[in-house]
């Protein structure tokens, strides 16, 4: 799929994306579908831990190690620390000015009967706490948890999630391994059942729950402009979305830090932090009704 997408990126007759904000104003203010791809460059801004690259463990484990079916079967108690420390990581951030101006743009737009659907790969509600309503979380939520007996899932904001991990999951090499009984990690309340729960997301190995996969498709194929905000375009599927939707002459404008292997089939390519591209971007056009 990358190589795929890098060997695109080489083609002869392919101009580079264009800088000009003005125009994209133009094209923003006519759009009435906007679908908005999200990744951990947003999230990153907020000084949120993305475990990618260089640098990017937890103790001595790189995050495809232990956000795993296998890792969590074979030790639930070092997986529910992970998790638990990102958890309580996440609440001490913050959305900022990228999560907060697309929240705002939502907003607006939907009072002029224009549409706005956030596409997030990103699991720790950052939008949802900017405003964000219409949304799709297609890799799942820190604070959703699914049970393995019965399936029930549901939102869970409890910290700690259970007593058995308060204080745990330090993020230290040298931090030994809490080795929670499993009797004592987070269970199930539904009546009667008591099953272990894991995170409601989305891991290494297993596949994107269909119906939301549906739903994004769906705003996909229907959206007239297309952003793709603080994403390496390298995750699959979601690497594929903007490029799907480019394929069809749909102007896409990429926000982020650098070039992504997809960045020459867009039509824009802001560079910078998200947090001070955005906002502009999506600010109150002058053709706008008050």
């Amino acid at each position: 799929m990358c190589a795929h997408l890098k060997k695109q990126q080489g083609g002869k007759n392919m101009a580079r994306p264009s800088s000009d904000l003005a125009a994209f104003r133009k094209i923003f203010a006519q759009a009435q579908n906007i679908a908005i791809i999200t990744g951990a460059g947003v999230s990153a801004e907020s000084g949120v831990p993305t475990f990618r690259g260089a640098g990017g463990y937890w103790r001595k484990w790189q995050a495809q190690e232990l956000a795993t079916p296998m890792a969590f079967a074979r030790n639930p108690s070092r997986v529910w620390e992970f998790y638990h420390y990102r958890r309580e990581v996440m609440l001490t951030k913050n959305p900022n000015p990228a999560h907060l101006a697309i929240a705002e743009c939502e907003e607006r737009l939907t009072k002029q009967g224009r549409n706005v659907t956030v596409v997030t790969q990103n699991i720790d509600e950052l939008h949802r706490r900017a405003g964000s309503k219409n949304m799709l979380e297609i890799h799942g939520s820190l604070f959703r948890t699914r049970c393995m007996s019965c399936g029930h899932e549901a939102s869970n904001y409890k910290s700690p999630i259970c007593a058995a991990l308060k204080d745990k999951g330090a993020p230290d090499p040298k931090t030994e391994d809490a080795q929670i009984p499993e009797k004592e990690l987070p269970r199930c309340e539904q009546t009667g059942c008591h099953g272990l729960l894991r995170p409601a997301v989305v891991w290494f190995g297993e596949t994107l729950d269909s119906d939301i996969l549906n739903q994004a498709e769906s705003v996909l194929d229907n959206c007239d402009l297309c952003l793709v905000v603080g994403t390496s375009s390298v995750v699959y599927p979601a690497a594929m979305f903007a490029p799907q939707v480019a394929a069809r002459g749909v102007p896409v404008a990429e926000f982020n830090m650098e070039d992504t292997p997809a960045t020459m089939r867009f039509k824009f390519h802001f560079h910078g932090p998200c947090g001070t591209t955005l906002p502009p971007a999506l600010a109150r056009h002058e053709t706008e009704p008050k």
